[in-house]
C-alpha cells in the first residue's frame, strides 16, 4: 500500500556499529521528495560509532544494550518498545548482530529490510567475501530483501553486481561491495517505502515499471 500523498513513512534503523548503510539511508531521507524519514537509530552496542553519526545531523537515538536483558524476548520486547515509542513503521537493519526469535520477526514480516555483501541465495551467514573468493565466482554483489525468521532467507527486493577481479582479497572486495551497498539500500526502502515493492503470499511484487535491479556497472573497480 502506498502512503497517502506527501506523507514519509517513518523508519527505525537498527545498528551495531559504525553504521555506514545508516549514513546512506540518512542522507537520502534528507531529499524532502525521499517517500521515507529516518524517525530513529537504535543500537544494541553502548558507544557505537554510528549512534554519534545519527546525532550529528538531528536525529534521535537510543541504546538498548542486549546484554542486560536474561533471553532475547525481553530484549525484543524493550526493542518493539523503543520502535513504538518513535513511530517507527518500517525497520532497517544497518549491521544490526542480532538474530531475532521467529516471533519478533513475523511481527515485522513486509516492513523490515536488511542488507546483505552478496548476491543471495548465495553466500549467506559470516564471511560472504570469503566464500566468495573461495567459490572462485566471478561476479559478487550486495542484495536488499525483506527479513524472514530464517536467516538471509527473505525475499530479494533489489540487487547490485560487481566484478571480482584478479587479485582481489577480502578487503579489496569487500570495499567495492561496500560502495554499491551504499547506492543499493536508499533505492531499496524507496521502492518498499513508496509502495512500489511490497511482500505478498512470501514473494516481492513490484508496481508496474518499479526499477528493481542496479545491475553491474563497468565502472564497478
Amino acid at each position: 500500500m502506498s502512503p497517502p500523498s506527501g506523507q514519509r513513512r517513518r523508519v527505525g534503523v537498527l545498528i551495531s556499529g559504525r553504521g555506514s548503510n545508516m549514513a546512506s539511508l540518512i542522507e537520502a531521507a534528507q531529499d524532502p521528495a525521499f517517500p521515507a524519514e529516518i524517525a530513529v537509530v537504535i543500537s544494541n552496542r553502548p558507544g557505537a560509532p554510528g549512534l554519534a553519526r545519527a546525532e550529528a545531523v538531528g536525529i534521535a537515538t537510543e541504546t538498548i544494550d542486549h546484554k542486560v536483558f536474561g533471553d532475547r524476548a525481553s530484549f525484543e520486547t524493550a526493542l518493539g518498545d523503543g520502535l513504538a515509542r518513535h513511530g517507527v513503521e518500517f525497520v532497517c537493519l544497518a549491521g544490526f548482530m542480532r538474530i531475532f526469535t521467529d516471533p519478533f520477526a513475523e511481527r515485522w514480516v513486509g516492513r523490515m529490510l536488511n542488507i546483505h555483501p552478496s548476491l543471495l541465495p548465495s553466500f549467506k551467514g559470516l564471511h560472504p567475501h570469503r566464500q566468495a573468493l573461495g567459490a572462485g565466482v566471478r561476479i559478487h554483489g550486495c542484495t536488499v530483501h525483506f527479513v524472514v525468521p530464517e536467516l538471509d532467507a527473505g525475499p530479494i527486493v533489489a540487487q547490485a553486481a560487481v566484478p571480482v577481479l584478479a587479485g582481489d582479497s577480502e578487503d579489496t572486495l569487500a570495499g567495492r561491495v561496500l560502495a554499491e551497498e551504499h547506492r543499493l539500500y536508499p533505492l531499496g526502502l524507496r521502492l518498499v517505502a513508496e509502495g512500489a515493492a511490497r511482500l505478498e503470499r512470501g514473494r516481492t511484487v513490484y508496481a508496474d515499471g518499479a526499477a528493481t535491479t542496479l545491475g553491474l556497472r563497468p565502472d564497478a573497480r
